[in-house]
């Protein structure tokens, strides 16, 4: 009786700003593993996911979105972008179904122009299309490059999500298992407290806000009680907007830390007490060396 082939490869989620990229890669893992938010840039960092599945293992790579540099924070998350291009094995596309296509979309085919992986073109948000709108933009689409698969997915809803992976595993290739199969993101905890914090930022924050926010941690510990403390600085550009994050009396901070409390608790399991510093660092996403010591450029 021979032996089951085992199948694994990377599979790299690109695309521009809000299409849903973070959405479908954690419905895909089933766990939140990447911050989500209605704003462009949430996601800074290439976030690997892990999705495990009897005979097969595939590495999801959460990327920033496809956007035009203004700092040099900008410009490491498009070099960010376009490396995890480079030896993967399939290359998820996401668009938007809901916007036309425009020059973003055309620079992005561009840059998925001789690459050897399988590109799969992912419609997302058809709940918001009906079928003959969906039909027309399938049209428009499959004549711009050469897909190997095109496939419509509501990634909110959760809606074909299945489908495609039932469609991805064709093209993976025979391989080994690369992370055990209880791993299901490759993030340490610290990175992944601090977005958690971050998101709850760029929900209640408006405007320069949160693309002026970094969020590093700078301790944690088990403290009596079985009580998780953490303390987290949160950084932005200039002095006045410190007050906009602290909010008259600490509204706004307690308001942030409330709810990023309440996320880190779902992933810890346990109580926490999350104790934020609020710091201003004067043009800090043009700052290599500060942008290196928070993690927020990828070697």
């Amino acid at each position: 009786m021979s032996e089951q082939v085992f199948k694994s490869g990377f599979v790299t989620l690109i695309g521009r700003p809000n299409v849903g990229k973070s959405t479908l890669f954690n419905a895909i893992l089933d766990k939140k593993v990447a911050i989500m938010s209605d704003k462009p840039q949430t996601t800074r960092n290439s976030i690997r996911g892990i999705y495990n599945a009897p005979g097969l293992q595939a590495v999801f790579i959460d990327t920033p979105g496809i956007h035009k540099p203004k700092h040099k924070l900008d410009q490491k998350m498009m070099e960010s972008a376009k490396n995890s291009l480079a030896g993967c094995d399939i290359i998820f596309y996401l668009i938007d179904a809901t916007c036309d296509f425009g020059g973003g979309e055309a620079y992005i085919l561009q840059q998925l122009q001789g690459q050897e992986a399988a590109v799969f073109l992912i419609i997302n948000k058809i709940d918001l299309l009906n079928d003959a709108q969906l039909l027309l933009l399938i049209d428009s689409y499959k004549d711009r490059f050469n897909f190997a698969e095109i496939v419509p997915v509501s990634a909110l809803s959760g809606k074909n999500v299945q489908h495609l992976l039932d469609v991805l595993v064709k093209y993976l290739p025979e391989g080994p298992q690369y992370y055990p199969p209880d791993m299901v993101y490759d993030q340490s905890e610290q990175q992944l407290i601090a977005e958690l914090v971050r998101e709850q930022i760029l929900h209640a924050t408006r405007d320069e806000i949160p693309y002026a926010v970094a969020v590093t941690v700078t301790a944690m510990e088990e403290r009596p009680g079985e009580r998780l403390y953490i303390e987290a600085n949160i950084y932005v550009d200039r002095e006045s907007q410190k007050g906009i994050i602290i909010g008259k009396g600490g509204k706004m901070l307690r308001q942030i830390g409330q709810a990023a409390r309440q996320e880190i608790e779902k992933i810890f399991a346990c109580p926490i007490y999350l104790d934020l510093r609020v710091k201003a660092k004067k043009d800090w996403r043009n700052n290599e060396g500060l942008l290196r010591n928070w993690n927020l450029l990828d070697e």
